[in-house]
């Protein structure tokens, strides 16, 4: 009897002192993603705007960024877990397809990229799945503070999601 006791007395008490200060979280890692790094750069304070009129291209820092190009390998049925970026980053699958669901979206409605096209992360978060039942892979574009982490586990999925 006192090893049952002992027994749910170190499974709960971590678990209500976490609710207690507010900290319990439900985040989900990574699984099945793996990534590179092909290139890494600083790039002083800018400010561009696309001179084709029809691009309608404009891009600004006040500060030093730091750019990171990576490459994601995705297995079958993996997931990058919920998410944010500090800044924006711009995917571009290269092989297969993924789907990829906003953190605050109330309709978890999935937007599926096929190879050759892109999709934009503004950084509030987001997770990437592959559901199409083959690898798949895609080149990311990270801006980021110098310095900064590129990622942010985020504490709970989209509460709309069913996963």
């Amino acid at each position: 009897m006192k090893k049952s006791v002992v027994k749910k007395a170190v499974l709960v008490l971590p678990m209500a002192a976490g609710l207690a200060a507010g900290m319990v979280t439900w985040a989900e890692p990574p699984s099945g993603v793996g990534a590179s790094v092909l290139a890494q750069g600083l790039y002083d304070p800018f400010k561009v705007k696309a001179e084709d009129p029809a691009l309608g291209f404009q891009a600004k820092s006040r500060d030093p960024v730091e750019i990171f190009v990576r490459q994601h390998d995705y297995e079958i049925d993996s997931t990058t877990g919920w998410h944010s970026h500090p800044g924006p980053v711009f995917i571009t699958v290269t092989k297969g397809k993924l789907t990829f669901y906003e953190y605050d979206d109330p309709a978890c409605t999935p937007h599926v990229v096929s190879e050759g096209e892109g999709y934009v992360d503004s950084g509030h978060g987001h997770v990437g799945r592959n559901e199409s039942g083959a690898p798949a892979q895609d080149i990311s574009v990270i801006l980021a503070p110098p310095g900064a982490a590129l990622r942010t586990n985020l504490d709970a999925p989209n509460p709309y999601c069913g996963f």
